[in-house]
C-alpha cells in the first residue's frame, strides 16, 4: 500500500508520501501556480476524494487572495479556475465579519461589499462532482463540478439566527462539514461560533441542533445558537462527537439533544476530533489545556482514543515525545486516511506531523519543524 499525506501549513503545502506509514519522504513546500506566489500562502483547507483521486487545496495568496487549486495526478501538477471560484451575489447586503460589532444589528452600506476572506474547510460529498466549502465570513457554498465553481447557500446566510453568530479566536467561519454517505441530502456543518446545523434537503433549509450543549462564556448557560463549537465528528455507526469550546459532547440524533463525554478526559477543552471510518464508536481527541496558555495537558502532547462512544478514554501516545512539548493540534490538524486499517495523523503549531497505524498503534514522525501546521488530510492512494 502507499499513502499520501496533505499538510497545510501558514507558509505553504507540503506532501509526505510512504508505503509502510513509518518512514515518509516529505516535499514542499509546493508552488501550485508557475511563478510559485502559492508556495507561501496560508493552506487552511485541503480534500482529497478517495474515489477519483483529486485533491482540492484551499489557498490564500498574500498577493491574489484566496483560491481553491486542484490536482487530478495526486499534486503532480495545480490548476487553478479561470475566474475567482468564490464571489459573493453583488445585490447581497453588506455583514460585518462580527456581529458584536454592531450589537447583532446589520448595518448595509453602499460603499461596502462582502469578500470572501478565507476558505476554511473542504469537503467531497457522496454525490459526483460535489463539494462544500466552508467560507469566512460565515458562508457555505457548494460546487456540482468538482470544486471548478461554487454557488453561494442563500439560505444559510438568511438563516434568523445568524445575528447571534460572532467571530471566535480563529475568525468568523463554517469551518466543519460532515456529509453523509447514506444520505447525500444530510450535511452537517459547525461554525466558530455560531453552533451547529444540519440540513435534510441538501442545503434548502437549515435547523439549529446544540440542544443540551452547555456554555460558560456568556449570560445563557444553554443558548439556541451562537456556541463555539470547535469540532464535529461522526462515527462509523451514526454516532456524532462533537468538541466544543468546552466538553466534549456525543449524541445520537443531534436535534434531540447532546450528552457530555469528557469525564475520562485529562481536560475537556481541545480543538480537533476524528472518527474510525470503519470501527463503531471510535474516535479521537487533542486535549488541551483551558487556560490560555493553549498546552497540552503537563506539557506532553497525547491523543486520547475512545472505543465506547465517549463513555471513557484512554491515551494513546506510544512513540511521541515524552519530554515538555508546547503545542497543540488545531480543528482540521488531525484526520485519518480511510483505509482498512487506517492511519491516524496530527500535525502540530509547532511544525511536527506525525502518523500511527491503527493495529500499530504507534507514533512515527512524518515531518519536523515545519510552518505552523493548520491541517492534514491523508489518503492511501493504492
Amino acid at each position: 500500500m502507499a499513502y499520501l499525506v496533505l499538510i497545510g501549513t501558514r507558509k505553504g503545502l507540503f506532501t509526505a508520501t510512504s508505503d509502510d506509514r513509518e518512514q515518509w519522504v516529505l516535499k514542499g513546500p509546493h508552488g501550485l501556480d508557475p511563478d510559485g506566489y502559492t508556495a507561501v500562502s496560508e493552506i487552511y483547507a485541503t480534500a482529497a476524494d478517495p474515489a477519483t483521486g483529486r485533491i482540492l487545496v484551499a489557498a490564500d495568496s498574500p498577493h491574489f487572495g484566496p483560491s481553491v487549486w486542484r490536482s487530478d495526478d495526486l499534486g503532480a501538477t495545480w490548476h487553478e479556475p479561470d475566474a475567482a471560484p468564490m464571489a459573493f451575489p453583488q445585490d447581497l447586503p453588506y455583514r460585518p465579519l462580527d456581529f458584536s460589532e454592531t450589537a447583532g444589528i446589520d448595518q448595509p452600506d453602499a460603499d461596502q461589499s462582502n469578500t470572501v476572506k478565507r476558505v476554511w474547510q473542504l469537503a467531497f460529498g457522496p454525490q459526483e462532482g460535489r463539494v462544500w466549502a466552508g467560507v469566512e465570513p460565515t458562508s457555505l457554498w457548494r460546487s456540482d463540478d468538482g470544486g471548478r465553481t461554487f454557488t453561494f447557500n442563500r439560505s444559510l446566510w438568511d438563516h434568523p439566527q445568524h445575528t447571534t453568530w460572532a467571530s471566535g479566536g480563529g475568525g468568523a467561519a463554517v469551518h466543519t462539514i460532515v456529509t453523509d454517505d447514506d444520505d447525500p441530502a444530510h450535511v452537517m456543518i459547525a461554525m466558530s461560533s455560531g453552533g451547529i446545523y444540519e440540513t435534510r434537503d441538501d442545503g434548502d433549509t437549515w435547523e439549529g441542533v446544540t440542544k443540551g450543549i452547555t456554555v460558560d462564556y456568556g449570560p445563557d448557560p444553554e443558548p439556541e445558537s451562537g456556541h463555539c463549537i470547535h469540532k464535529v465528528a461522526r462515527t462509523a455507526d451514526g454516532t456524532w462527537i462533537a468538541q466544543s469550546h468546552g466538553p466534549v459532547w456525543r449524541t445520537d440524533e443531534p436535534g434531540s439533544g447532546w450528552t457530555n463525554v469528557s469525564a475520562t478526559l485529562p481536560s475537556e477543552f481541545g480543538f480537533a476530533v476524528v472518527a474510525h471510518p470503519t470501527e463503531a464508536g471510535t474516535a479521537m481527541v487533542w486535549p488541551v489545556q483551558a487556560a490560555m496558555d493553549r498546552f497540552p495537558p503537563g506539557h506532553r502532547i497525547a491523543a486520547w482514543r475512545t472505543t465506547d462512544h465517549g463513555d471513557t478514554w484512554h491515551e494513546w501516545s506510544t512513540g511521541l515525545p515524552a519530554e515538555p512539548y508546547f503545542a497543540n493540534v488545531m480543528r482540521d490538524g488531525a484526520c485519518t486516511d480511510g483505509a482498512p486499517d487506517p492511519g491516524w495523523y496530527f500535525g502540530t503549531r509547532c511544525g511536527d506531523v506525525w502518523a500511527a497505524g491503527d493495529a500499530d498503534a504507534t507514533w512515527h514522525l512524518v515531518a519536523a519543524h515545519l510552518p505552523d501546521v493548520l491541517c492534514v488530510r491523508a489518503i492511501e492512494t493504492r
